[in-house]
């Protein structure tokens, strides 16, 4: 048998007082005197009366609720964007909703839909590699609902991003292989519709330019990051006899499984080649060789990326010009890339 919801006239009923009383009291409502609060509480209590906060914020038109989207919460990475923005909601009396798309272009559609349904304050987003169509985000605009992209954007224009700078990330992970004397560099790279990875590209071109050696089309090989990518590539390129150094991977994860593949198969790292990641997943630094990477500062971009959404839900002085925030990224040199 279904347990009965105690509401405010169970309440009205048990003290012999109008609801109307009850609901003000329980909205601490300076018409009813302390000494009735005080007893209406107690009661309430005694009764195991919960208050439903959504339909008394959806009565004011607000849920105090944002959504985030993230790819993949088993990334690290991702994990600890969640995390600042969890320590920042809660102390600006938020709730967050987190969904993740999987990668999955139809999925993040219908998470966006079920956002704007559920009437969230706003929403944080890092697209799914997937992503090239946007309509879905225009539901948002319709519905005044603010929206910042973090680490993965869209390139769209009057966007909020809160993203790396992955050119510098990019540029700084050649160069450094470069430096300890690499001068066939392979890129394994994600899809070049994702500006992060598009960035990336541009950086490690930059790099080479910069340092008089020639860009080989080749060279950039393009996939999802997966694990079995970094495995399966790294198995073509030796089919194949490609002569390489160094390779500069877009993520740590396609690295990891490149780098079992290669050792697996005779290819001592550093020594024949040397290898940088991106994104300094947990697990790079107890692989054995610990893996070169970029760090991405995870948690610090959910606290900035929080902030901004919820100064545009706030808007106390107008509405707000959209923003873009580049963070810096750094290089953590480990040594599967010590020549």
């Amino acid at each position: 048998m279904e347990k009965h919801k105690i509401t405010i006239h169970d309440i009205a009923r048990a003290l012999n007082i109008d609801s109307s009383t009850v609901s003000r009291a329980l909205n601490n409502s300076s018409r009813v005197t302390e000494k009735t609060k005080t007893k209406i509480l107690k009661k309430a209590e005694e009764l195991g009366y919960q208050r439903n906060v959504l339909a008394s914020n959806l009565r004011k038109s607000v849920t105090n609720t944002i959504g985030v989207v993230v790819p993949r919460i088993s990334r690290h990475f991702f994990s600890s964007v969640i995390q600042g923005v969890e320590e920042t909601a809660y102390l600006a009396g938020y709730n967050v909703l987190i969904c993740q798309s999987l990668e999955q272009l139809e999925r993040e559609k219908q998470i966006v839909d079920t956002l704007v349904a559920n009437r969230v304050d706003g929403v944080l987003i890092s697209i799914s590699m997937e992503t090239t169509d946007y309509k879905h985000m225009q539901s948002l605009k319709n519905n005044d609902i603010p929206l910042v992209f973090f680490d993965r954007h869209c390139g769209i224009p009057d966007t909020n991003n809160v993203l790396i700078d992955d050119f510098k990330g990019g540029f700084d992970a050649t160069q450094h292989l470069i430096d300890e004397g690499c001068r066939n560099i392979i890129h394994f790279s994600g899809p070049q519709v994702l500006e992060i990875y598009k960035n990336r590209l541009k950086g490690y071109k930059e790099a080479l330019k910069m340092n008089d050696l020639p860009f080989k089309a080749e060279n950039v090989i393009s996939s999802r990051l997966m694990e079995h990518d970094g495995k399966e590539n790294a198995k073509r390129l030796l089919d194949a006899g490609f002569s390489f150094d160094g390779i500069f991977f877009a993520n740590d994860v396609a690295a990891i499984g490149a780098m079992k593949y290669l050792t697996n198969h005779g290819v001592k790292i550093p020594d024949d080649v040397a290898i940088v990641g991106f994104s300094n997943e947990p697990i790079s630094r107890v692989i054995n060789p610990a893996l070169t990477t970029i760090d991405q500062p995870g948690i610090e971009m959910g606290k900035i990326a929080t902030d901004l959404l919820l100064k545009h839900i706030k808007k106390q002085n107008g509405p707000l010009k959209p923003q873009t925030v580049i963070m810096d990224s750094n290089l953590i040199e480990r040594l599967s890339s010590k020549k």
